[in-house]
């Protein structure tokens, strides 16, 4: 049996044919059933986010299954046909150059990489990970997989785990908005209790503070132009809202400032933050301007215990960490070299040979064993008494093996071939022997 990926990425495929072959997450019982009902798949799992389209399956005719599941991924119309009136199938030869297939090791290596988040657009990224086991979650709810791409998933995530839990690959800030926290973690050292003031509230405050605040922040203030915007943000935050004319009376009460105003001018220059640092004793504080133009004056910078970053320097701690997760992914490729290996060693168990080879070798080591102590005791029989007892005994394991070794030979070319090999091998302890050995 050989697992196949068949699907398209960010990385072969602009976003407008990727949103024509994506599958509505809430709708997945009809495309499942048809993906397997397919002649030459066995087992099927789609993933569908808005950086990939993926069909993992299982099959025994791997050419016939890629060009099956290449139809089907230009030719389903999905859900989103009731709502969407554009929303169409792709001719064949227009979507085909966007695709990729994998088979047997190729695939294990590319779905254990995605898991990873190695083929991600950022590297390291977390969500890739929840997606897969949600299309899992819906595969298994809709039995569309079996033995293989059960193991095969779980396998999958584990292999995730490791790479998170054994490198640095999601360490490192690679967001503006994260790298001000991360920033302001290390000149505070912790950010419990820590006040924020967010001057302007467009969407990067908004994710900027959201961060802040699952990192043990204490609280948010908010200030805009506009108060009705304020006031809205500060009540997501459990914050306070403050009219813009009154934040320089409130510098002194917080540590970290970010601002995002559009403002073409300085709205905070030397001497007043000056004058702010000295009603607070000379407690530290962080500066954030992200804004283009500038809302801070550079010169803010050179007054002892202040700390002012603007957009490039956040940006230039971002591509320093997206070097860094860069060479954490090189220990995460040899993670999965090693995993490959042995999962691909279990795939191969079930073949149906290895299994018949290993279960007589099974009973041939009991039923040894069993003469050598019949002997010890029975230490009068002569030699042609033992060759009987031999001869009887194998003959014994010989009609055992007869009807399970017909039925493994009969299944192989079937779906049900996968699910008698692992019964027996089950049964029979033949995986952890032949690990051991």
């Amino acid at each position: 049996m050989n697992i196949i990926v068949v699907g398209l990425s960010h990385k072969t495929a602009p976003v407008e044919i990727r949103e024509r072959v994506a599958f509505s997450p809430t709708a997945m019982d009809k495309p499942l059933h048809e993906m397997t009902a397919l002649p030459a798949i066995s087992e099927g799992v789609i993933v569908s986010t808005c950086n990939r389209v993926e069909l993992y399956a299982t099959s025994r005719d791997v050419d016939a299954a890629v060009g099956q599941l290449k139809r089907f991924l230009s030719t389903y119309h999905g859900i989103l046909k009731r709502f969407l009136s554009t929303y169409h199938g792709i001719p064949l030869e227009q979507l085909e150059s966007h695709l990729y297939e994998y088979q047997g090791e190729e695939a294990i290596r590319h779905v254990f990489r995605v898991s990873a988040s190695l083929d991600s657009m950022v590297i390291g990224e977390p969500q890739i990970l929840g997606q897969i086991k949600t299309a899992y979650g819906y595969a298994t709810e809709f039995k569309s997989v079996g033995l293989i791409l059960n193991r095969f998933l779980h396998k999958a995530f584990s292999v995730a785990k490791r790479v998170r839990t054994e490198t640095d690959i999601a360490s490192n800030a690679v967001s503006v908005s994260f790298a001000a926290v991360e920033l302001a973690r290390k000149i505070f050292g912790t950010l419990d209790n820590k006040k924020v003031l967010l001057i302007g509230a467009g969407e990067m405050c908004e994710l900027a503070a959201r961060h802040f605040l699952n990192n043990g922040a204490a609280s948010v203030m908010v200030t805009n132009r506009t108060y009705e915007r304020a006031e809205k943000l500060a009540e997501e935050f459990q914050g306070q809202a403050i009219p813009f004319e009154e934040f320089p009376q409130k510098l002194h009460q917080v540590d970290i400032v970010l601002t995002s105003t559009g403002a073409p001018n300085f709205i905070l220059g030397h001497d007043k933050v000056e004058e702010v640092i000295r009603q607070r004793k000379n407690k530290p504080m962080f500066f954030i301007d992200i804004a283009v133009p500038r809302d801070i004056d550079p010169k803010v910078n050179k007054i002892d215990n202040i700390y002012l970053y603007d957009v490039d320097d956040l940006q230039g701690v971002v591509q320093a960490n997206l070097k860094e997760r860069h060479k954490e992914a090189k220990k995460a490729e040899a993670i999965i070299d090693q995993e490959i290996g042995q999962f691909f060693r279990w795939l191969g168990s079930l073949d149906v040979v290895p299994t018949i080879v290993g279960l007589r070798k099974k009973l041939e080591g009991i039923r040894q064993g069993e003469l050598q102590k019949t002997f010890a005791n029975l230490k009068d029989l002569d030699k042609k008494e033992r060759k009987a007892i031999e001869a009887l005994t194998a003959a014994i394991i010989n009609k055992v093996l007869h009807q399970p070794t017909t039925v493994l030979k009969q299944s192989q070319n079937d779906a049900s071939g996968d699910r008698y090999v692992d019964a027996v091998r089950t049964l029979f302890n033949l995986e952890t022997e032949a690990t051991e050995e």
